[in-house]
Order: C-alpha cells, then sequence, then structure tokens
C-alpha cells in the first residue's frame, strides 16, 4: 500500500511513519503539514491512502478532501483526529472517510486500521476486476451472471470488516455448503453439521477431525468478536452511519454492542465480557446471502 500523510503535527507524521515502516504494512510516498501544501503532491502521487488529520491551519481535514475529490482523486482516506462531535464525524463519512485513527496515536489501534483497510483495498480491487470482467461478457453475449455464493458472503463480510480474518474462510464455505443443498429451508442446522462440512471441505484428516472443528469454532469466534468490536467503533463515532445501523441490531444482541461502545468511550483497564452467539450471526449471515443469491437467479 502506498500511503500519504497530512499532519501539521511533526512528531504524529513521524510516529505514523515508523508504524507503518515497523508493521512491514507499505510505503510513505508523501507528507505534508497542510492541506494545502498537500494537494499538488498527492494528485502527482496518487497515494492508495491519504491519512488526514481532522484540524489544520488553511485547509483543514474535510475541505482538504472536498477540494482532492473535486480534482479527481480518487484514493481512500483515514481521518485522524481527536474529535468527539458527532456532526463533524458525520460529515466525515459523507466525505468518504471510512475509518478514523483516534489521537493520541495508538500502535495497535493504527496496525489494526491500515491492515484492515488494506484487506477491503485489496478486496475492493477483486470485486472490481470481476464486475469488470462480467459487464464485459455481458456486453459480448447479452447474458447476464449471478453472483457467486461466494462473492456475496465476502461481500457481506467485507462490510463488517473482517474479510481478512481466518474465520470468514470458514463462514464462506458453510454458506456455500448451506445453499448447495437447495432444500429451501431458512432454519441453520446444528452448528457440528456446518463444521464438518468445512473440515470435509478441507479435506482434513480423519484422525484430526475432532481437533479441526474446535478450531474452526475458534476461529470463527475471533471473527465474530472482531465485527462486534468494528461495528462498535462505527457506532461511538455516529449512530446514523449505514452499515452500523444495518448490521449492528441483525447480527448481534444490541445489548452487547452498547457494552462495547460504553467501554471504548471509557479509559479504563477493565475490559468487559461480550457473548458471542455465533448461532445467530451464521443464522443471519446465512438469510442474508441467499436472499441475495436468490435475487440474482
Amino acid at each position: 500500500m502506498r500511503y500519504f500523510i497530512i499532519d501539521d503535527d511533526m512528531a504524529s507524521r513521524s510516529m505514523l511513519k515508523k508504524i507503518i515502516a515497523d508493521g512491514e504494512l507499505g510505503h510513505v510516498i508523501g507528507e505534508a503539514e497542510s492541506g494545502h501544501e498537500s494537494l499538488q503532491l498527492i494528485l502527482s502521487t496518487r497515494p492508495d491512502f491519504v491519512l488526514i488529520d481532522f484540524l489544520m491551519p488553511e485547509l483543514d481535514g474535510i475541505e482538504t478532501i472536498e477540494q482532492l475529490r473535486k480534482q479527481g482523486f480518487q484514493g481512500q482516506f483515514i481521518m485522524i483526529s481527536q474529535i468527539v462531535n458527532k456532526e463533524m464525524v458525520g460529515e466525515a463519512y459523507e466525505k468518504g472517510v471510512e475509518f478514523f485513527i483516534h489521537k493520541p496515536i495508538n500502535r495497535v489501534e493504527v496496525q489494526s486500521i491500515l491492515k484492515r483497510t488494506a484487506e477491503q483495498f485489496h478486496l475492493k480491487q477483486s470485486l472490481l476486476t470481476i464486475r469488470e470482467s462480467l459487464a464485459h461478457i455481458g456486453s459480448t453475449n447479452h447474458a447476464k451472471k449471478q453472483q457467486s455464493v461466494k462473492e456475496i458472503a465476502l461481500s457481506i463480510l467485507n462490510d463488517l470488516g473482517i474479510i481478512g480474518e481466518a474465520g470468514s474462510e470458514d463462514m464462506v464455505l458453510m454458506m456455500e455448503y448451506l445453499i448447495n443443498q437447495k432444500n429451501g429451508s431458512t432454519l441453520l442446522p446444528p452448528l457440528k453439521e456446518l463444521y464438518e462440512a468445512v473440515t470435509i471441505s478441507n479435506d482434513t484428516d480423519s484422525p484430526q477431525i475432532k481437533k479441526e472443528i474446535k478450531s474452526i469454532e475458534q476461529r470463527i469466534r475471533r471473527a465474530i468478536m472482531a465485527a462486534l468490536n468494528n461495528l462498535a467503533s462505527l457506532g461511538t463515532f455516529d449512530y446514523t452511519n449505514p452499515t452500523f445501523e444495518y448490521y449492528a441490531p441483525r447480527y448481534f444482541d444490541f445489548h452487547e454492542i452498547r457494552m462495547r461502545m460504553k467501554e471504548m468511550d471509557t479509559v479504563t483497564n477493565e475490559t468487559m465480557k461480550v457473548k458471542i452467539n455465533i448461532k445467530k450471526f451464521l443464522q443471519v449471515l446465512y438469510m442474508d446471502t441467499m436472499e441475495k443469491f436468490n435475487q440474482g437467479s
């Protein structure tokens, strides 16, 4: 990934560059201390991501984004901010900012967000390639190709920010297994059946099946926890974020989301225990995937 950093604080820029370099997350191809100074540099270098401070002299973060978009810049923005004003955050989302890095800068948070955005970037590029291929095929033979179960499930998991989690691969295999059954049922079978279906897909040796089933459950639990954290993070900034509004109440007990949001809003060393309902999550994922798949039939 190619990054450009805009921040009037030199220490923040240095810290972000070091985190990116140490984590082997990509390359910082440029930096600037103000929005005005950055415009021509960004337009000429075309980075994949711009890490941009919200509050800056001359042009602030929002104004800089607007100027770059007007001049045709297609890269993505990650906002760096100390603000908690919901209206300002909402405005940032409207301008296309998908993620925030909080100040003071935290290494773990920065690495987590940059890895997630990179994964989504690669997935979007893959989906774009697929769409372009389908469009080309459609213009040639006037036939519309239906999205596969895998493509639909990956799109949903991408919205939840967990496309890079190992458990996501297991969940995709489960969705393919369920929909290929073609029994028309909207009810999820026992989880054990789903875990066994994944082990079969992975050609797991018989003596290793029990061990692999436990590993699958652990991977899925971690992925679902990551999805909960991602949604809670979105909700703390903006209740009206469309991703938060759609997925949070459907895939989770909203009480658990609120608990995690409260924890994120509170400076504490204690971590609240959050219950993960694997079956509910997979049930909703199955229904959403099947609905979209049937719409394309």
